[in-house]
């Protein structure tokens, strides 16, 4: 990661403190993003998919810094899903490996910028290696409060949704205690705002089962740009997208009545 990040700028919901030079004055306190198109972009110029996937994780690197910037204080990325495993064994494996060798490389420049790395998904099915160097990574950064990042690995919507269920079975939560706010701290995300915005790469236009409980009143933003080429200007339109936004959770508008 690029350094310094600078300092955190107060958030802009708080009445007379400032945002940065360029942004609007509503910015979402968590942000969830569905980094798609790699594998295009790489088509694209010609390159193998792998090049495409290695262009997008390099990406990474100046959103996590622009989201520091900008005062987001949750950023989720969707990594690797579920179903990615049904991908051909050349590419999951090439996938595998670009996880492992960004945790290698970027892991201590994000802690000393003090970003909290955590995991939602599950890590059965993963490599001993790999199971253990995310679990190094979450507890070396475990009490960083600048910027958290949920890394969405080999994560489903829908299984986490049967894993919630299958915990409080097995603890023996009887159904007349089982709520909404109950379900939601059995859930991988637990301890973390809904997403106030979801941005998509690449035009296309589904949930491919992310986050399926928590984003039932997130805004979107699809974009075309495939995600190597998602920036920190592209992150700032969505930002000013999500600024004129109406969020009414499904209250009636005072000023429209609708």
């Amino acid at each position: 990661m690029e350094r310094p990040l600078g300092t955190t700028t107060p958030r802009a919901e708080t009445p007379g403190t400032p945002v940065p030079e360029g942004l609007p004055g509503k910015i979402p306190q968590h942000v969830a993003i569905i980094m798609d198109g790699n594998g295009r972009w790489a088509t694209a110029r010609n390159l193998p998919r792998l090049a495409g996937h290695r262009a997008g994780t390099e990406n990474l690197r100046r959103i996590i810094q622009a989201c520091a910037e900008f005062g987001i204080r949750y950023l989720t990325l969707y990594a690797f899903s579920t179903e990615n495993w049904g991908r051909p064994e050349e590419e999951v494996q090439g996938l595998l490996s670009i996880i492992e060798d960004m945790l290698g490389r970027e892991l201590n420049e994000l802690h000393r910028n003090g970003v909290q790395l955590r995991h939602i998904g599950r890590l059965e099915g993963i490599s001993p290696f790999l199971q253990r160097k995310v679990r190094e990574a979450i507890d070396l950064t475990k009490d960083n409060s600048r910027l958290t990042l949920n890394v969405a690995f080999n994560y489903g919507g829908r299984d986490e949704i049967v894993h919630a269920v299958q915990r409080m079975i097995a603890e023996g939560v009887p159904a007349e205690a089982v709520d909404e706010k109950l379900l939601s701290r059995y859930l991988y995300t637990a301890g973390t705002p809904d997403p106030d915005l979801i941005i998509r790469t690449s035009g296309e236009l589904r949930i491919s089962n992310f986050l399926i409980w928590q984003a039932a009143y997130s805004e979107w933003f699809i974009t075309p740009v495939y995600w190597p080429d998602f920036g920190k200007e592209e992150l700032r339109q969505a930002l000013w997208e999500f600024s004129q936004r109406d969020r009414r959770f499904g209250r009636v508008a005072p000023s429209t009545g609708s």
